[in-house]
């Protein structure tokens, strides 16, 4: 008798064996039906060994209450006293809660864990026939499908077979059943059955003989005519048998379900027909089909009807799958199956997903299968369906380091076990670790951890995690360093012609090219050459991810050479996570970015500081170059200097666009592409109005001393003024000066003249550094005027002379260097100019609008698609720019926000002030945006400044990538841009013309 308040010894013993409610199984065991056995420590001992007694316990009194009173004696009786019964059939009753419904539903069953034979231990498709044979109809096929599963999942709880063997029972137990159902068809159609012969190919894990508890089962189903028949007849009567085929494993009755099988990997999926014939598959095989679909067909298999059929698809396909490598579109297909297939995946659920989240199944299974593709054209030893017979083949042959390999093949094995464990709980397909601590619980104790199953799981699912992801791109391109390096003798390598067939598939144009610099960089026993082979394999990889490898990998190769024996570089791309991959984006991007890294590759730096991508304001740049102005002896080497500062924040401001618009694996590419143009711009405006007053200073101290006898100033204009430029812009400029007390005005002109032209001279001096350009061309008069007026002078001009061009140049006008207060006084002169009185008149508005269409015709040059020019061209940046300039002439007496020379902003601001529409106003941004950062990307690609699309293919996926678009997605990118900018002219139209 139990005490009141003490607990019992049974709840005591409940506690210790992992019951987590010892009041519930005590109850339990009080029952009636339980009496024989309640008290009997072997069962006690055995519930306490399964993966959550609890369910085991409600699971097994559920059984036997179902049985009758003989059967339930002999049910019991068995348990406590043949130990094989007691562990599978409480394993599974600990395990699966929907094979614990079967058994109550159905009590017989679970004599088929009864016995042990030698057979019942490794049974094949000959056994899960007959164990199938007795199923009529869709109800029976899945009593008996559940039964064979019963033995499958004791088998697999108990440790009989691994995890490699229950897929392979698993894929068996499908054949079997698709043979089954097969039959039913045709016993329910003879006269179907009699037309045609049909093979059911199996696809997927099923094909691969590597099957999961609940997964689809994907097929391919190939048809014949019999003798005599006509062929269209008979594809359909083997599509009426193959459609019911599908529906008798796939729908649910009273029964539940089998699994659905799925035909959708079929030629043109599921548009095409169900069924085809042999040459009807092979003629799409060969004109139509894509990269993936011979990747699939890697795990083709025969597995029901005609078996001489079956064979002759396998037979007919096996060819075109090991020539896939070979095809024209093999590289940018991989390219795209490469990048992570996370989009769909909710935020919330991508760090539970064992499949698809990082350092999931997937991972391995692609790199397994682009190894197969690669190499198997040349070694059958690699033409395998199944992930890890297909890994140790590959480590066999060199193709994979053997270390890596049986590392990743601890990984798989062990993320395959949790994805079994999880599925077989309540037999529901899914690919999500579980949350709940219960869950988790009984997950971490059905893989055998008992002291802190929660802990102990999550520890060693992240720790195969994270070796999957360091080690599935890895394993593409340490073979490669193992090759050329050879500092293992003994080990299988990878042959020179196997390696440059990987590098080729991987994106690389010349593989002899990038095996020379692999051989360079990773030779030799130095510290040097030790960093870099643990690097490499990495950097490889992400240069592989740009649509120019080659170059990537010529530029570290440069970038090493010149600093190699550095100690503070190699440290720095091995010590800062961000470095090498910042570094590998950069130089894999296009040219511009190297080319001013190579010029001075100490600017590397920049890549590993947190702050470095972040542009430098104008004052710090300002004063950082007028300081190494001061120091140098000679105007020359003065402005070598500003111009060194000049190529070290181009090559961060262009460092940050790359890293900003391509992304990196720790921080996703920006989606305000808006504002990351404003950046550029204003950090290429700040920079050069930094180096222009850098060099003024040094042409006034060469000649002058440290006061030039007249006041200068240097007024932006353009893009300049606008804060807009991009990389290839030259500074527009107006020159003003105002001759200092008691100099006489011509010998001020002089002097003014005499800087301006030193000025220029020492910006274009022939450097390694990027020249800078003063273009005055808008000044009075044209090229036909002076260089350099006087305050006074540009007075006298624009009060008599000034045109409407000119009024509309002048909304850009900005003081950029020089003397501040005669820049604050040249605004305050062309103000009335550009914001006049009571707006434009229509006179003056008919003006603006002819010299626009005469730009429009004249302007753009000759053979340039006008759809896709981004500065002259339809709905490019002169539409959106004039159409936002006539808004600021005509409004910005009135507006003060619209007194801006930003574009951007003074489209904000003519939205605030409602004289555009919201949408209007969102569609002219769009338009406007998108054109600037293609001008960026092209002069980032090519390193020369472009207003249209590279013709060449290369440097136009180079830009479609900086843009967002992935590997084969340019053709999307160039309708994009004719639909954005199509839109935009549609606005200008009504807005400018007054359409």
């Amino acid at each position: 008798m139990t005490v009141p308040g003490r607990r019992s010894s049974t709840f005591t013993r409940l506690l210790r064996h992992g019951f987590t409610d010892p009041g519930e199984a005590e109850r339990f065991l009080e029952l009636p039906d339980m009496a024989s056995v309640r008290t009997d420590p072997v069962l006690l001992e055995a519930l306490g060994a399964v993966a959550d007694p609890d369910l085991a316990l409600r699971s097994l009194v559920r059984l036997v209450e179902g049985q009758e009173p003989p059967d339930r004696r002999v049910l019991l009786d068995t348990l406590v006293s043949a130990k094989p019964l007691r562990d599978r059939l409480l394993g599974v009753l600990g395990a699966s809660e929907a094979l614990g419904d079967h058994l109550a539903r159905h009590p017989g069953d679970w004599r088929a864990l009864a016995t042990y034979e030698s057979a019942d231990l490794h049974p094949g498709v000959e056994e899960f026939e007959r164990c199938l044979a007795d199923a009529a109809d869709p109800v029976t096929l899945r009593i008996a499908y559940r039964r064979c599963l019963l033995s499958i999942a004791a088998r697999d709880v108990c440790g009989t077979t691994d995890v490699a063997q229950t897929a392979a029972e698993l894929a068996d137990l499908a054949t079997a059943t698709l043979r089954a159902a097969l039959a039913i068809a045709r016993s329910a159609a003879p006269a179907d059955a009699a037309q045609c012969r049909l093979a059911v190919i199996a696809m997927g894990k099923c094909g691969g003989h590597e099957l999961n508890y609940v997964s689809d089962v994907d097929v391919i189903f190939v048809g014949e005519p019999s003798d005599g028949a006509d062929e269209s007849k008979a594809m359909q009567a083997a599509t009426r048998l193959a459609s019911h085929l599908m529906r008798i494993c796939s729908e649910t009755t009273v029964e539940g379900t089998i699994w659905p099988v799925d035909a959708n990997l079929r030629p043109e999926g599921r548009n095409g027909p169900l069924v085809r014939t042999l040459s009807s598959h092979l003629a799409y095989y060969q004109r139509w089909a894509k990269t993936w679909e011979f990747q699939a067909l890697l795990k083709a298999r025969p597995v029901a009807g005609d078996p001489s059929l079956g064979e002759d698809y396998i037979e007919a396909v096996s060819p075109l799958v090991w020539q896939a490598a070979e095809r024209e579109n093999f590289v940018p297909d991989v390219q795209k199956m490469r990048r992570r297939v996370v989009d769909n995946i909710p935020v919330a659920e991508v760090e539970r997903e064992l499949k698809l989240g990082p350092g999931g199944l997937r991972d391995v299974e692609f790199a397994v299968q682009l190894l197969q593709l690669v190499h198997g054209r040349s070694d059958a030893t690699l033409h395998s369906g199944s992930t890890l017979e297909a890994l140790q083949a590959l480590a066999a042959g060199g193709y994979v380091g053997r270390v890596d390999a049986a590392q990743l093949d601890e990984a798989y094995r062990f993320l395959r076990a949790m994805e079994h464990r999880i599925q077989l709980y309540r037999l529901r397909r899914t690919h999500l670790v579980p949350d709940q601590e219960a869950d988790l619980r009984r997950l971490g104790r059905s893989l055998g951890m008992r002291t802190d199953p929660v802990t102990e799981l999550n520890k060693e699912w992240r720790r195969h995690a994270s070796v999957v992801r360091r080690l599935h791109e890895k394993i593409f391109y340490r073979p490669l360093l193992d090759a050329v390096a050879q500092l293992t003798p003994g080990e299988t390598r990878l042959s020179p012609k196997a390696a440059g067939q990987r590098l080729e598939a991987l994106g690389y144009g010349d593989p002899a090219a990038a095996l020379r610099h692999l051989e360079a960089l990773a030779s030799g026993v130095t510290r040097k050459a030790a960093i870099q082979r643990t690097l490499l394999p990495v950097l490889l990889g992400w240069f592989a991810d740009s649509a120019d490898p080659d170059a990537g990998l010529l530029g570290f190769r440069k970038v090493s050479d010149a600093l190699g024996k550095t100690p503070w570089y190699l440290r720095l791309l091995r010590d800062e996570g961000a470095a090498a991959e910042n570094l590998a984006r950069v130089l894999s991007a296009g040219r511009l970015a190297p080319d001013l890294l190579l010029r001075a590759p100490e600017a590397v730096a920049i890549l590993g500081d947190p702050e470095g991508l972040k542009p430098r304001g104008r004052d710090h740049l300002e004063q950082e170059i007028l300081a190494a102005v001061g120091r140098a002896d000679t105007a020359e080497g003065a402005v070598a200097a500003a111009r060194g500062v000049r190529r070290r924040e181009l090559f961060r401001t262009t460092s940050a666009d790359l890293i900003g618009s391509y992304g990196t694996e720790e921080s996703p590419a920006e989606t305000d592409t808006g504002a990351l143009v404003d950046q550029i711009g204003g950090a290429v405006t700040d920079l050069n109005a930094a180096t222009i007053a850098g060099a003024l200073r040094a042409a006034v101290r060469q000649q002058w001393g440290d006061e030039l006898p007249t006041r200068f100033a240097v007024i932006g204009m353009g893009r300049f003024g606008g804060h807009e430029m991009s990389y290839g812009s030259d500074a527009d400029v107006l020159l003003v000066h105002e001759p200092r007390e008691g100099v006489d005005e011509q010998e001020a002109a002089r002097a003014a003249n005499a800087v301006v032209s030193e000025i220029r001279r020492l910006l274009q001096l022939p450097t390694a550094d990027p020249p800078l350009l003063i273009d005055a061309d808008l000044r009075p008069e044209g090229k036909s005027g002076p260089m350099v007026r006087t305050l006074r002078s540009y007075e006298a001009y624009y009060r008599r002379w000034a045109l409407v061009w000119e009024s509309q140049a002048l909304l850009r006008a900005e003081p950029m260097a020089g003397d501040r207060e005669l820049g604050a006084r040249f605004i305050e002169l062309v103000d009335p100019l550009r914001y006049p009185a009571e707006g434009l008149g229509d006179d003056a508005v008919r003006e603006i609008r002819r010299l626009k269409a005469r730009m429009e015709s004249e302007r753009l040059p000759r053979g340039a698609d006008p759809t896709l020019h981004t500065k002259l061209g339809r709905g490019g940046l002169s539409d959106v720019e004039w159409t936002v300039q006539l808004l600021q002439m005509q409004h910005g007496w009135a507006e003060p926000g619209l007194r801006t020379t930003r574009t951007r902003e003074a489209l904000a601001a003519a939205h605030a002030a409602d004289l555009i529409g919201t949408e209007d106003a969102q569609i002219l941004d769009e338009a406007w945006v998108l054109a600037a950062r293609v001008r960026n990307a092209v002069m980032l690609v090519r390193g020369r400044a472009g207003d249209t699309f590279p013709s060449e293919s290369r440097e136009l996926a180079a830009v479609g990538r900086y843009l967002g678009y992935g590997p084969g997605h340019v053709g999307d990118m160039l309708d994009d841009y004719r639909r954005i900018t199509r839109r935009a002219r549609a606005v200008v139209e009504v807005l400018f013309y007054g359409a």
